[in-house]
Order: C-alpha cells, then structure tokens, then sequence
C-alpha cells in the first residue's frame, strides 16, 4: 500500500520540474523577443579629428652630384668605398700623372725662354737699335755739311755738278737709313709691335703652362661638396676617358622625400602643409616633414602626382633611397564629433557628405539621416544628426531599422576614436 502511494507522488514531481523548465525557457525567450537582438553598439564621442593622405615614398637629397674625370688616364689608386661619407676636397681617385708632369715642365720651359727673348729685346736689341739711330744722324748730320759747303764751291765754280750729285746721293741715303733706324727702335719701345710680340709670347707661355698645371691638377679627383658616395664605378687599373661618371655622390644638407600620389587626392594637397613620416625599415622612429612641391604634371600611365617633402631633421637611420611611409595631414577639426564608418550605410564613396545610421532608441534600431565631414582611417566627421553620447548600430549586425535591440558598448569603443582619428 506504500509502494503504491509513493509512484503517483514521484511522477507528479517530475511533471512538476518540467513544468517549471518549460516556463523559464519561455520566459527567457520571452524575454529575448521582448528585448530583442543583441548588439555591439558603438558610441559617439567628440575627438580632435584629422585627415591625412598616406603614401609611400623614397629618401632623396634635393640633387646628387656625379664625379667624373675631366682627362683620360689610368687609375692609380681609389682611396673611398662606396656608402662612405666623405668630407669636402677629400681624395677620391688619383691617375697616372707621369705624361703630366712631363707636358707641365716643357711648358714651363717655354715660359723661360719666352721670358728670356722679351729681357733680350729689352736689354740688347733696344740699346743696340739707339745707338744705331744716334750713328744714323751723325752720318746724316756730317753729309748734310759737305753738301752745304759743296753747293757753296760749285756756285763759285770750284767743283762739277757730278760731285755735287754724288754728295747729294749720299744724303739722300743716309737720311734713308735714319728712318729705318728710327723705326727700328720705335718697334722694340714700349707699343712697338716688335715688343708687343714678345709681351703676347711670354703670355701664351704661361697660358700654356696654367693649362699644363691645371691638366696635373686633373689627375687627383676631390670631393667638390661634403657627403656620402652612393655609386662607384671604379677601380685602379682602370683606363677612364674624360667625362665618365665615376662615382655618385649625395650631398650632405637638405634631405627630402619624394613620394607619388594618387591624383584623386590632387584637390586636397598644399605646399606647407604637415606629415609624419617614418622609414619602413624602422617603423616606430616617426619624424616631422613638410610638403614643398606638387609636380603641375600628371603621370599619364599612373595616374599619380610626384609631391616632394623636406625633412628639417631628419633622424641619424635615414639612408639614401630607403623607403618611407608618409602620412601627410591635408585637415584638422578640434574635437569634432566622430561615428564609425562601419555604422554607416547610404555613404557613396569615400567622401560622400552624407549618409544614414541606425541610431538607438527606446530600444529601438531608427534609421536617422545624417550630414558628414571629414572622413579618415575609418571615421567620419558628423555636422548634423547625431549628438554625444548616441549609439549606433554597425552594419555588419544586419539589423532592421525598428527592431527592438539589447546593446552592449564595447569598452575600446570611446578610446579608439582618438587613436584612429589621430592616424
């Protein structure tokens, strides 16, 4: 009789937990249909807000200079390796300088014996040329008497026409051999030609051995600026002709970057304006830049715009050529009141000015219309339609404009904004 009192006791228990699991199972999902979907909602916040353009560029110098051989020769000896810095005059290739040297002592032989023939002229052939003018006139003087006192005879009948003829003649040819004297002397003066010829020798002469000198001078090859050598092309033993570029050589100064952006962002771009730039090779080592030239040309085949920047301090790990990231800030808005652009939908392209959101109320997913801004590093700028403190709902949560939606913040969701907006 106990047994059988029991068994109807034990089943009604059971039907009774059951009972109580089916309606805690619906109440749940009562619960979960009432509160509706659940989400990750994002919050809108107010951050400093910055646009930037990025690109990839290269380290540059403004210009580089190429070290060449003004003569052929052999090369002798090649005293620098290339990535070396070097500093301004310092040697960086001798030649053979024998054949040289050689042409500099004739030419400097040349300058004596020029020198030699002007101080002859001077010394010897003008003094002789005076004293032969001064003869010429006694004899003139001395012919030009007789004839007087002949011309005195042959009036009075003393002497014939013939010998009066005769001493005529010899005056006439003295008087003949003074000029010729005198000019003569004229030519060895100072203006004379015949010393204006010896003057333009002499300086011939030295021309000639300033080229001879400056040809030696050829054959060591200097640092015409202070920097690093980038290319060399070069070795001893070489026979080089004149005008082969050698070496390449980046001066030490300005450093610039030059990078190739997309025309699309054409519009935003100014000179002066401000980047952050940072060599791949060294990503954390960030440093300031400024954009100085926008190339007016468009690349036909790219589609991009050579844009250059100078680095007023540039960091001691930049090399020539090294390749740079570059994030070149084209706006700013102070605290400026940021969404997402994963919450935005209706956004036609990367600078559309307006769009939607499904904004959070009363439980409840509302499509709101919203007007934009600045649009950067996946956030947007929000000028109308939303207010600090609003939750949106992402559009990867695929949920209903109406629907009732249970939220859930993430907690980087207000801290991100500053570091994406900032990048």
């Amino acid at each position: 009789m106990t047994e059988s009192v029991l068994v109807p006791k034990r089943q009604r228990w059971k039907r009774f937990t059951v009972l109580i699991g089916l309606l805690l199972v619906a109440a749940v999902l009562g619960w979960r249909w009432w509160g509706g979907v659940r989400v990750d909602a994002e919050a809108i916040g107010r951050r400093d807000f910055v646009k930037t353009v990025v690109a990839s560029g290269r380290v540059q110098t403004p210009h580089r200079v190429e070290v060449a051989s003004q003569i052929t020769g052999e090369v002798l000896r090649v005293p620098v390796a290339e990535g070396q810095t070097v500093r301004s005059e310092q040697v960086l290739i001798e030649l053979d300088a024998s054949e040289q040297r050689a042409l500099m002592r004739q030419a400097e032989v040349a300058v004596v014996q020029a020198e030699a023939r002007q101080r002859q002229l001077v010394e010897v052939l003008l003094p002789v040329a005076e004293q032969s003018v001064r003869q010429t006139q006694a004899s003139l003087g001395n012919l030009q008497s007789m004839l007087r006192r002949q011309q005195e005879l042959a009036s009075k009948g003393f002497i014939g026409d013939a010998a009066l003829d005769e001493t005529r003649k010899g005056v006439e040819l003295a008087d003949a051999q003074l000029q010729s004297s005198q000019k003569q002397r004229d030519a060895l003066r100072t203006g004379g030609s015949d010393r204006a010829l010896t003057v333009a020798a002499v300086a011939q002469a030295r021309a000639a051995a300033d080229v001879a000198r400056a040809r030696l001078g050829y054959t060591v090859i200097h640092a015409p600026v202070a920097g690093t050598l980038i290319g060399r092309n070069v070795e001893a033993g070489d026979v080089v002709q004149a005008g082969k570029v050698l070496m390449t050589l980046s001066p030490v100064g300005r450093t610039q970057l030059v990078a190739q952006i997309d025309e699309k962002n054409l519009r935003l771009l100014a000179t002066g304006q401000k980047a952050l730039a940072s060599a791949d090779a060294y990503p954390t080592q960030r440093f300031e830049a400024v954009l100085v030239y926008i190339n007016p040309r468009v690349n036909a085949q790219t589609g991009a715009v050579e844009v250059k920047l100078d680095v007023p301090s540039p960091p001691s790990v930049l090399k020539q050529d090294m390749t740079v990231s570059i994030d070149i800030e084209v706006a700013r808005r102070a605290n400026a009141l940021l969404v997402p652009a994963s919450a935005l939908e209706d956004a036609q392209g990367p600078d559309a000015q307006s769009g939607s959101v499904l904004r959070i109320e009363q439980g409840r997913a509302v499509r709101r219309p919203v007007r934009l801004g600045l649009r950067s590093a996946g956030w947007a700028e929000v000028l109308e339609g939303l207010e600090e403190g609003n939750l949106v709902v992402p559009v990867p949560a695929a949920v209903l404009s109406g629907q009732r939606v249970r939220t859930s913040v993430p907690a980087a969701s207000a801290v991100s904004a500053t570091s994406a907006a900032s990048r």
